[in-house]
């Protein structure tokens, strides 16, 4: 039988899969939300860039 190729290509890949979902699930890192402003808004273009926009409401006062 010539199906060894196959099959041996086909577990490695499987291997490999397996590899990489348990290095996802054991290098995972917690992440602190709001941790160094990440969860404001910080303007990029302008003369207030690198300035963070406190009080943003991003709708632009318009009411939904």
């Amino acid at each position: 039988m010539r199906d060894t190729k196959g099959l041996e290509a086909y577990t490695k890949n499987l291997n490999k899969k397996n590899k990489e979902k348990l290095l996802n699930k054991v290098l995972r890192r917690e992440v602190e939300t709001g941790a160094n402003g990440t969860q404001q808004y910080v303007i990029k273009k302008g003369t207030n860039k690198g300035k963070v926009a406190k009080g943003f409401s991003g709708n632009n006062g318009s009411t939904n």
